[in-house]
């Protein structure tokens, strides 16, 4: 029986091995959903290619060993990189327009998956403190004037939100509305906490 999905993620499709691209983001969005949900010593490459619709040896293929795919899930570096891309006077605006744009081109929320390791005490606390030092350290030294630590953790609560909330109503009005109108509504308040 498949594993539920999480937030940001949908069910993918089976892929053959004519179709590497999809085999990969197939991949990563099983993996995602394997490491945060169970222990890291319960979670298996076959699972993961099992959930994915792939062979066990295409998921060795693309990332190699366990441990070696493991990383690669609990990098938020590229995300980060995407979403900080901006200006600091347009940050705010380019953040949203960038999560929402990636969650409906991948089918999954570029951060996200950080919330489901909350609790946990394996080695999914190497999520959290990946995400803490790649994510809000990151944008905390970006930050100018007062508390910036202060900030970064809220504005990293606030794109968490909007993930989780474009996953809870997956079907409701966040679904027809543009990535730029969802700005025009939600980045005002990120901006103020980066600009101060």
């Amino acid at each position: 029986m498949p594993e539920p999905t999480t937030a940001g993620d949908s069910v993918p499709e089976p892929t053959t091995a004519g179709d590497p691209g999809s085999g990969r983001d197939a991949i990563l969005r099983a993996a995602r959903r394997a490491f945060t949900q169970r222990p890291y010593a319960d979670v298996t490459i076959r699972g993961i290619a099992a959930d994915a619709g792939v062979s066990p040896s295409l998921v060795v293929k693309h990332f190699g060993r366990k441990e070696e795919l493991f990383n690669t899930v609990a990098d938020f570096g590229p995300a980060a990189a995407e979403l900080f891309d901006a200006p600091l006077d347009a940050l705010g605006r380019h953040m949203v327009v960038t999560l929402v744009r990636r969650r409906r081109e991948l089918q999954t929320d570029p951060l996200l998956r950080v919330v489901f390791s909350l609790g946990n005490r394996d080695e999914r606390s190497l999520l959290r403190d990946r995400f803490h030092g790649q994510v809000t350290d990151a944008l905390a030294a970006r930050l100018p004037g007062p508390e910036p630590a202060l900030r970064a953790e809220l504005v990293a609560g606030h794109l968490l939100g909007l993930g989780a909330t474009l996953s809870l109503h997956r079907d409701g009005a966040g679904a027809e509305a543009t990535p730029e109108h969802i700005a025009d509504l939600y980045a005002p308040a990120l901006q103020t906490l980066i600009t101060g």
